[in-house]
Order: C-alpha cells, then sequence, then structure tokens
C-alpha cells in the first residue's frame, strides 16, 4: 500500500489527460480531463453513478480554468483607501497572521472563527478542523453544509446512529417498485440521477413526488402530492396512519429491529387522512393512492431532500418519513431503504471529519472523552488541550462582531452573503468584523468583502478525495498545477500553522502546526484519526479507490471489505435496533398575515449551482438562467395586477429582492418561488427567515411570510 505522493495519472491514460470527477454536485459523476494547446475539455465516462451522462455545469466545468475573473493574486485591503490592491504572499499572509494575533490576545482565542465548505475535499476538511482546534485553538468553526445536510444528518443519528445519505447503492433507485421523492428535483439538481428514474418506471416501478411546484421531476411523477410548504411532517404521519390502518405494517421488523413504535403509533393515530388534507391541501385520495404504493411494493424506497430539511422543524420532518420507512420494514432490506440525497459535492464527506462544530475525524462528537482521546493522540496534543463544541453556522455567522462573539473570520469555500438566510444581516455581520479572510478562486460576494483574498486553486489543479451520495469515497485527479501565484487549501493552512506557532512558547504546539500541504500525506493521517470512528476510512487508500471505482465506508481494513449497504443485519446503535420518535406537526416559525400574505420557497434552477460564484460566470450557464426570477401562478399575478416578465418586488419582515415575474400554473396560487443563487437586487436570501432547527440548526430557507408587488 502506498500512500505517499503519487502520479496524478492512472494506468491508460496519457500525461495530459485524466479520470477525474465533477467539482459540483454530490452525485460526483465521472469524468475524463484532456488538455492541449487549445486548453482543457471535459469527456463523461462510464462511472457507476452517471453511466456516461454530464449536465451542462458539468460540460461546461473546465471553463474557468482559464476563466478572466480567476484570482492569481493575494489581494489585500488598503486602509487608507478601503480597496483591494494585489499583494505578495509574504504580505497577505503576515496581515491574516498579525490579525489574528491581535484580536486572540485581545479577547482570547474563541475571538477567531472558521468557516468551511461542502465543496472542499476530504483533505482540505480534515485539516480545516485539525486547524481551527490546534493551530488557531478556537472552538468557532462551522461550514456550510449545516445549510444542506443537518436536518437529515440529525434524524439519521437518532434513528440509525449513523448518518449517510444513501445507505445503499445509487442504482438500487432504478429497481424500486414504488420510489418516493419528498422535497427533491434532481431533473434540475443533479440531472443525471434522472436516467435512473427513467430505468425505474421502464422496470414497471411506481414514481410518487412530493412538491409544493410542479417540478422538471414532478412531471414525470405517476403521481404528483402538492403540499403547503412546510407541511410535508403532516403528510407522512397520515400515510403512516394509512399504513397502521390498513395493516401495511411490517409488525415482524419493528418488534425484531426496532424500539419506540407505540409512542409513534398513539401519535400519529390523531393523524386521519381528512385532518392532513384540511391543513396540506393533498387530497385524502392521493395521500391513501401512496400508502398504498409504498405498503404495498416489493422494492421501496423514500427518499428526502432540502425540501422537506431546510425547516426549523426539519429533524421532525425527516423523522416522520424515517418513521414511516422503518414501520413498513424498509431499511436494511434488498433494493428498500430511506435515504437522502446529498447536495453539495462533498457534502458528505464534509461533515465526516471536523468542519462541524460539534464533531471530531470518523464523525465522532468533540464531547465524547474517548474520541477526545484517540483524535488527540493522532494530532500529538493532549485531550484536554482540544477546545470543546462550537455553534451551528447561522449562529456563529449571527455572532460575528457583536460583544462576545468573533472578531475575525478565516472562510474556505463558501459565501455566505449570497447562501445565508437573511443575507442583508449576515453581510452586515460580516462589516463588522476587525478581520475577514476569505480563500477563493474568484472574488465572490463575500470575498469583495474581506481584509485579504487568498487565490485558491481549482478541482483540476489538485489530488484529493470526495465522498458522494451515496458514501462512495473518490479520487479527484490534478491535471496540471495551480498557475504561478495560487496555492492550494492545504498549502495555504500549512502556511498559516507554521507562521501562528512561531510565536508560540510551547513545543507541542510547534509540533502541532505541522499542517502538510501534499493530499496524500493528509489523507493517510485522516485515516488513522477516522479508525474507529462511525465513518470509519482507516481501510481506504488511494490505491483500492483507483482500483474499485471507489470505496464505501465504514472500511476499518485495508484487507476487509467496504460497506456499500448498511444495516442488513443491524443498525449502529448501541443495541443493534433503529430507533422510533414521535413527532408532530407544527406551523411553521413564521405564519401568512395581511400585510404577508403569501408563502415563499426557495431553490434551485438547472444552469446555476449554489450562490452562483462560479455558475454565473459561465457563459452557455448566463445565458440558460442569466437572472433571478419570481414564479407566480396566472390567478395570483391577476389579483395583483402582475404580467409575465414584469418587475416585482417580493418583501418579508427582515427585508426585500426584486426581479422579473414569472408565471406559472404549476406553483400553489398562495406560493411563490425563487431560486437563491443571484445577488444583489436579485438575492432571494434577503427575504428568508433566519429562525433555526433546535437540534440541528438548519435555518427555514423553505417557508416565510411575504407579499409581491409590481415594481
Amino acid at each position: 500500500m502506498t500512500d505517499g505522493a503519487r502520479s496524478a495519472t492512472p494506468p491508460g491514460l496519457t500525461p495530459r489527460e485524466v479520470a477525474t470527477h465533477c467539482p459540483y454536485c454530490a452525485l460526483q459523476c465521472g469524468m475524463t480531463l484532456r488538455a492541449d494547446d487549445t486548453g482543457v475539455t471535459v469527456h463523461p465516462r462510464q462511472f457507476p453513478t452517471n453511466r456516461g451522462g454530464l449536465c451542462q455545469k458539468g460540460w461546461t466545468a473546465a471553463e474557468l480554468l482559464d476563466h478572466p475573473d480567476r484570482l492569481t493574486t493575494p489581494l489585500v485591503r488598503d486602509a487608507a483607501t478601503g480597496e483591494l490592491h494585489p499583494a505578495s504572499w509574504d504580505t497577505a499572509l503576515d496581515r491574516v497572521v498579525a490579525g489574528i494575533r491581535a484580536v486572540q490576545n485581545d479577547a482570547g482565542r474563541d475571538a477567531v472563527a472558521v468557516f468551511g465548505g461542502g465543496g472542499l475535499t476530504n483533505e482540505k476538511a480534515y485539516a480545516l478542523g485539525k486547524f481551527a482546534r490546534i493551530g488557531l485553538r478556537t472552538r468557532h468553526i462551522d461550514y456550510n453544509g449545516r445549510f444542506c445536510m443537518s436536518s437529515a444528518a440529525a434524524a439519521g443519528m437518532r434513528a440509525f446512529g449513523i448518518d449517510r445519505g444513501l445507505p445503499f447503492p445509487l442504482a438500487d433507485l432504478g429497481r424500486a417498485d414504488t420510489l418516493l421523492l419528498v422535497g427533491a428535483n434532481p431533473a434540475e439538481t443533479m440531472p443525471p440521477l434522472v436516467r435512473w428514474l427513467t430505468e425505474q418506471r421502464r422496470n414497471g416501478g411506481k414514481l410518487i413526488v412530493v412538491d409544493p411546484r410542479v417540478t422538471a421531476t414532478a412531471r414525470q411523477a405517476d403521481l404528483h402530492l402538492q403540499p403547503l410548504p412546510g407541511t410535508d411532517l403532516a403528510v407522512a404521519n397520515a400515510l403512516l396512519h394509512i399504513a397502521l390502518t390498513e395493516g401495511w405494517v411490517d409488525r415482524a421488523y419493528v418488534a425484531d429491529r426496532t424500539t419506540g413504535f407505540d409512542a409513534v403509533r398513539r401519535g400519529v393515530a390523531a393523524w386521519w387522512p381528512a385532518r392532513a388534507e384540511q391543513l396540506s391541501g393533498v387530497p385524502v385520495a392521493d395521500l391513501e393512492a401512496t400508502a398504498r404504493a409504498l405498503g404495498t411494493g416489493g422494492r421501496v424506497i423514500i427518499l428526502t431532500a432540502r425540501g422537506a430539511e431546510q425547516h426549523a422543524k426539519g429533524v421532525d420532518t425527516v423523522t416522520a418519513y424515517v418513521n414511516l420507512a422503518l414501520a413498513l420494514g424498509l431499511p436494511g432490506r434488498d433494493g428498500s431503504g430511506y435515504g437522502c440525497l446529498t447536495g453539495q459535492g462533498n457534502g458528505q464527506g464534509g461533515r465526516e471529519h471536523g468542519q462541524k462544530a460539534d464533531q471530531l475525524p470518523g464523525y465522532r462528537r468533540i464531547d465524547d472523552p474517548a474520541a477526545r482521546e484517540h483524535v488527540a493522540g493522532v494530532w500529538g496534543v493532549r485531550a484536554d488541550e482540544l477546545p470543546g463544541p462550537g455553534v451551528p453556522a447561522y449562529k456563529l455567522l449571527d455572532s460575528l462582531g457583536t460583544p462576545g462573539g468573533p472578531r475575525a473570520l478565516l472562510v474556505f469555500g463558501s459565501n455566505p452573503v449570497v447562501s445565508a438566510p437573511r443575507a442583508a444581516r449576515i453581510e452586515g455581520r460580516l462589516r463588522d468584523l476587525d478581520l475577514l479572510v476569505v480563500a477563493d478562486l474568484l472574488l465572490s460576494e463575500t470575498a469583495a468583502l474581506a481584509d485579504v483574498v487568498l487565490p485558491t486553486a481549482q478541482w483540476a489543479e489538485e489530488d484529493g478525495t470526495m465522498t458522494n451520495l451515496e458514501g462512495r469515497v473518490l479520487r479527484r485527479r490534478a491535471l496540471r498545477p495551480p498557475p504561478p501565484g495560487v496555492r492550494t487549501d492545504l498549502a495555504i493552512i500549512s502556511d498559516l500553522a507554521v507562521r501562528l506557532a512561531a510565536a508560540e512558547t510551547r513545543p507541542e504546539a510547534v509540533a502541532a502546526a505541522r499542517f502538510p500541504a501534499d493530499p496524500a500525506v493528509v489523507f493517510a493521517e485522516l485515516r488513522r484519526a477516522s479508525a474507529g470512528g462511525a465513518a470509519d476510512y482507516a481501510g481506504i487508500s488511494w490505491d483500492r479507490i483507483d482500483a474499485d471505482d471507489g470505496v464505501y465506508w465504514p472500511c476499518p481494513t485495508e484487507e476487509g471489505q467496504d460497506t456499500p449497504r448498511l444495516f442488513a443485519k443491524r443498525f449502529a446503535t448501541p443495541d443493534g435496533r433503529a430507533r422510533f420518535h414521535p413527532v408532530d406537526h407544527r406551523p411553521a416559525a413564521e405564519e401568512v398575515c395581511a400585510t404577508y400574505p403569501l408563502h415563499f420557497t426557495t431553490g434551485r434552477v438547472l444552469a446555476q449551482y449554489q450562490s452562483g460564484t462560479q455558475t454565473r460566470r459561465v457563459a452557455a450557464l448566463r445565458r440558460a438562467a442569466p437572472e433571478a426570477f419570481v414564479e407566480l401562478h396566472p390567478d395570483l399575478a391577476t389579483r395583483l395586477g402582475i404580467d409575465d416578465g414584469d418587475p416585482v418586488r417580493v418583501t418579508s419582515r427582515r427585508g426585500e429582492f426584486r426581479a422579473p415575474a414569472r408565471l406559472s400554473a404549476g406553483i400553489r396560487p398562495d406560493t411563490v418561488f425563487a431560486p437563491f443563487h443571484y445577488a444583489g437586487a436579485g438575492r432571494a436570501n434577503s427575504v428568508t427567515n433566519d429562525a433555526v432547527d433546535p437540534i440541528s440548526g438548519m435555518p427555514e430557507f423553505k417557508i416565510c411570510a411575504v407579499r409581491v408587488e409590481k415594481a
């Protein structure tokens, strides 16, 4: 086994050609990059997740490598003019280190915070968590995955004892007799996945979609349930009520493999279908048809995504669908189960190895004494030197620059000025900092506010690993080195750690600051740190990934098998049983009223991705989706005197945004929708609610009260 430096080019490819993976969503489609004198081109490959398919974002991914907006030198803000100017790396890093020291000397270690991203490789996510805890010795680290997968992760942990988006291979979707998608629109968010849905229906399966809008995915469904935003939990409880009434609950499975069912059974007794219909708007007949398809199908899969999860009750909503899956005996059954569609490229791996406020590598809890001892031993420090848990992302961002809150922030791979809820408030918090440092490849809206901007390598310029939505660990391979003047995130973390350690007098602090910039060396250490944890990578080597089209965690030993399917014999709980949890519907954190009479929800469009920092700069994607829009029903538009294309203003208690109207009969007349990819006047997150789930810290992106008027 070799985990040292190795060639980025696997056997069979020329030095100007590498097999790698798309830089965007968690499907992590396989692609080949080829370079010649005319530039870099993308070619799809026959990888198990995409089977030769790519979406428009994947096809155009290489256009950013030599984009004229690319950052190729550090930028430092001039105190006199307030402008960002090019600077040397020494000048920029000295400014960062001086700022960190000044803040920590004045206000303590926790006065500096770190904010990461779900697109960082496993190696970078691991190094960032390590850097925060033993380089900066701050408890304040979290990441933008808190806005993506946190509710499903928390629900999975409390039900199954483990959090892996799909506990089975993606190919199972094509074999399902019944597939229920709740709050998911893969036709636009991860288009190559749709071939599995097509295969499922071609094999005679039934596709049911739960979504307030008639999305591109819903149009392919055999049955579309169109609930009021924020009522998915009531729908789930009604489905379980029907399953109980009709005798479709797998009593033997419940008795042998679960605990806590009686409390759930008593709770859903009150959720008769007519009550759910009155609340959600989903007809009783559709609820009954859905329950019948789930309860009588052979292979049945239930999947949730952001539409169900990005709520102040997101954990309970996901739990309601997990309860339904457990009652039907799905998890661990071949071809069946519950899963979650992870969003960001490394949304799975990014939350496993230390970016989250409460976690250490291997998906260990930071407040677990045994976990602290193990990780501290790998890092060469004492367990009592590790800080305690931090706070979730929104709470962290909202505390910046406030009395007692962090006064300096380092951002890697995120753009909260666009992606955070109540975004204008968070933009203000960032402006209040003594020091804002952003490492990015482009001048994002967040980077534009920074005191120091550090240019970073792109995905085709660095080696590393990613973990896709199936828990399959994959290899990202470098086609070429970064341009002159650009460094990798690992190199930046290493440089900062060494400079910070130079001022320390403790030998162990100097040792702890030895952060390698070589991703292969970092991955070898990650394997040791994760060993024995829930997300155990100890048996995963780069060679094994290359040989097997990826390796599924947990994989404790190199000689042993990996785990493409979880829960076949037991769950990852102390007694091996899954846990039911009774959950009940509660209203959205903010309900409509006379002043704000409409429900507002957000989502994605096919041609854009996340905050749009990258995709809004690709010409073909910009032509396909050039600006924000407000989707509203024609009946609502008539009442408001709005025609298609008219500029409209959407206002909530937190702010407003403006965009052209787009009329669609595919949305409920009481609901309006906008994509969240855009900045400036079209920033949808200017109005979204910053109420958070008490367990996961997930903000309520998917519903708030607004008014709409012609601008």
